[in-house]
């Protein structure tokens, strides 16, 4: 409720940015018919058919979906990003060319799909640590044709120094599979290392509860971030030197 209270910025109006004035008013809405949405909601409607049940044990906090055992129905319908902010990711990675990718959280794999698809040059690089969910994953790149994800099972904590002693920068960071608040706050420190002036960060379920709230806001107001948007479902910080210090809630 607080969020509909605090949102303005309805398709960029109010905004003097010239850089988010452009997200908000052509990039969050842009209705381009990328052929890769038709692969992605063709995956979508097949694992909401999917009854298959998997076990569902995570090493960090979920989100929506709890128990020992779902369907993957049931986890791409509750448990993966919604449509609208998926292509939404598609689109931020598409217009900045980003080439390097990390997702925290692969889950069965929806998210990495607009991750991946905006362009084969990309590297996705996805941690999880339920191998079941990752297998759903495997097999839902395979039907899709996807080639450019790279899946680390295992924990947050074991994985990503790995990753961030690779080298090259981080161009889009996807934060999702722990909503504890201390843990994003660390691994979103552990990132920082690796951003660039164009780099893009997206936090999923910032709403969730109050310590993703909390983390969310802290995150916001860190130094190192210049624009940070709240988008209710997901929040999206940029880097970039040029722009003025703000916080944007945004109606979309």
């Amino acid at each position: 409720m607080l969020y509909w209270l605090k949102a303005r910025y309805y398709k960029g109006f109010g905004i003097h940015s010239p850089f988010v004035f452009y997200l908000v008013r052509e990039l969050f809405w842009e209705s381009h018919p990328f052929y890769a949405f038709d692969k992605i909601d063709a995956a979508r409607k097949m694992l909401l058919r999917n009854k298959q049940r998997v076990k569902v044990d995570t090493l960090g906090q979920p989100s929506v979906v709890s128990g020992n055992q779902k369907s993957i129905r049931n986890l791409a319908g509750q448990g993966s990003i919604p449509d609208k902010y998926g292509k939404l990711m598609f689109r931020l990675i598409n217009k900045l060319e980003c080439k390097k990718i990390l997702e925290l959280g692969t889950g069965i794999g929806m998210s990495t799909l607009y991750m991946a698809l905006p362009s084969s040059r990309a590297k996705v690089l996805s941690i999880d640590g339920n191998r079941f969910l990752q297998q759903v994953a495997s097999g839902l790149f395979e039907m899709t044709e996807v080639k450019n994800v790279r899946l680390f099972n295992g924990s947050f904590k074991e994985h990503l120094p790995l990753i961030l002693n690779e080298p090259g920068s981080l161009d889009f960071v996807f934060f999702d599979g722990d909503h504890q608040c201390d843990s994003t706050l660390n691994y979103f420190e552990m990132c920082l290392q690796k951003i660039h002036n164009n780099s893009v960060f997206v936090f999923d379920d910032i709403h969730w509860s109050p310590e993703m709230e909390k983390a969310w806001l802290e995150i916001a107001n860190r130094p190192e971030v210049t624009v940070s948007m709240d988008l209710y479902r997901i929040g999206i910080v940029f880097f970039r030197e040029e722009c003025t210090k703000q916080h944007y809630v945004v109606r979309y």
